[in-house]
């Protein structure tokens, strides 16, 4: 089991790296609330065939309220990451969303009562830290699309909470399913403003987009159902290395040392908090 998750884990971060190099050569084309849309349009498409093979059957669920909130949460995020992409590189962006475990466990020590001592005080600290290393303010102006990353991270940090609660009941097929019964009338409603026809090149990107984006989430939410979070947390770091060599293939983007350095300190501050 844990090492379904460790691989699951993997997959899903090659695929959210894939995607994030898609949005980011389409985000110049297309708004990226249109991407948005695509994304979960497509995603939730490709898993539609398991409706009409199984029925209403995954859709059962005593927890409504708490998948439409994730839904508005995953839309919001969404919009927050693809406007990020349009503006920043790709391995700053995979080094600053690894800050999502931070936020959540300061949440966590907010909202649900639990108890956070000085050892993972500590490493709370060195992981902001990393942070403020990427964006180094004070050095130069912080890029608008950095911002962005950050605030995605927060909202993601809820979003993390949401999962591990509705994981306890919810197979990872009815959270995906419903993740996309409640994030495609969002996204649309969102897209509509922007909205302008693809043209006949954009259209397999964009269903790839989709694709991606649904093995991705289902990869990550088997990975937690499958193994604990310690055992499949180191190897999300693999995201960084995956968007490091997409974006250098794909874009010539060559990140510093100082989105790696800031990257590993706040990898290594959530693997010993995951880890405590």
């Amino acid at each position: 089991s844990a090492l379904r998750g460790m691989a699951l884990v993997l997959v899903a971060t090659f695929c959210g790296a894939a995607m994030q190099a898609i949005t980011r050569g389409l985000s110049g084309e297309l708004h990226p609330f249109e991407l948005v849309f695509f994304r979960f349009f497509f995603g939730f498409l490709v898993l539609a065939p398991v409706l009409l093979r199984l029925g209403l059957k995954p859709l059962a669920t005593r927890r409504l309220g708490l998948h439409a909130l994730r839904g508005v949460l995953q839309v919001a995020t969404m919009m927050m990451v693809f406007m990020g992409l349009s503006m920043t590189e790709l391995a700053t962006v995979a080094a600053l969303q690894f800050s999502s475990p931070l936020f959540g466990t300061v949440l966590a020590l907010l909202f649900l009562g639990e108890v956070v001592r000085a050892r993972r005080i500590t490493a709370l600290a060195v992981g902001f830290a990393g942070m403020l290393v990427i964006v180094r303010p004070g050095v130069g102006t912080v890029e608008p699309g950095a911002l962005l990353i950050m605030l995605s991270a927060l909202v993601f940090a809820f979003i993390i909470i949401l999962l591990k609660i509705m994981a306890r009941t919810e197979s990872s097929l009815t959270m995906t399913l419903y993740m996309g019964l409640f994030t495609v009338p969002f996204a649309f409603a969102a897209m509509l403003p922007f909205w302008r026809m693809p043209s006949p090149d954009q259209w397999p990107w964009l269903i790839a987009l989709g694709i991606l984006g649904s093995l991705s989430n289902l990869s990550f939410v088997q990975a937690l159902r499958e193994a604990e979070v310690t055992a499949i947390l180191p190897f999300e770091f693999a995201k960084l290395p995956f968007s490091a060599l997409i974006g250098y293939l794909a874009f010539a983007e060559v990140p510093d040392t100082w989105t790696w350095v800031g990257g590993a300190m706040i990898f290594l501050a959530i693997t010993y908090i995951a880890y405590r």
